[in-house]
């Protein structure tokens, strides 16, 4: 796997294909949810004035992926808030899949100073891969946008 850092969008006929690196899960999951935000508008300009806790389960890490990403949707929009900053303080594994808590950070939206890109409808199941190699982390999903 090429050394990447970030995300990076990828080419797709119709929705956001994206890839987000990280030098583990975590790191790797924070940017997946980075570019989720990227997509929909300037994360620079978003600034993290409110944290909010947040917590996802999954089965195995790809729905562990979708759930997260997910809940940051949901975040935005019922509380129309933008999200730029995410850390991850853990990902546990349990008998019962696994687990991530994260603080998030964002402020809420305001269409003087936030440039509005795409709206994301969803997070897809569809071209969803982790790929996991000594010290990188891939992770690739769809947005429908």
């Amino acid at each position: 796997m090429p050394k990447k850092k970030g995300f990076e969008f990828l080419e797709h006929t119709a929705d956001a294909y994206i890839a987000a690196y990280g030098k583990d899960l975590v790191e790797a999951f924070e940017n997946a949810a980075l570019a989720m935000f990227e997509t929909m508008t300037d994360t620079k300009k978003v600034k993290p004035l409110i944290e909010r806790t947040v917590e996802a389960k999954g089965s195995d890490k790809q729905s562990l992926l979708y759930n997260w990403l997910e809940k940051l949707l949901i975040m935005f929009d019922v509380e129309i808030m933008l999200l730029s900053k995410f850390r991850i303080e853990k990902i546990l594994q349990t008998d019962l899949g696994f687990t991530l808590v994260a603080k998030v950070y964002g402020e809420p939206y305001d269409p003087l100073r936030h440039k509005q890109k795409v709206g994301v409808k969803a997070v897809t199941y569809h071209c969803m891969e982790i790929d996991e190699v000594a010290k990188e982390v891939a992770v690739k999903f769809i947005l429908d946008i």
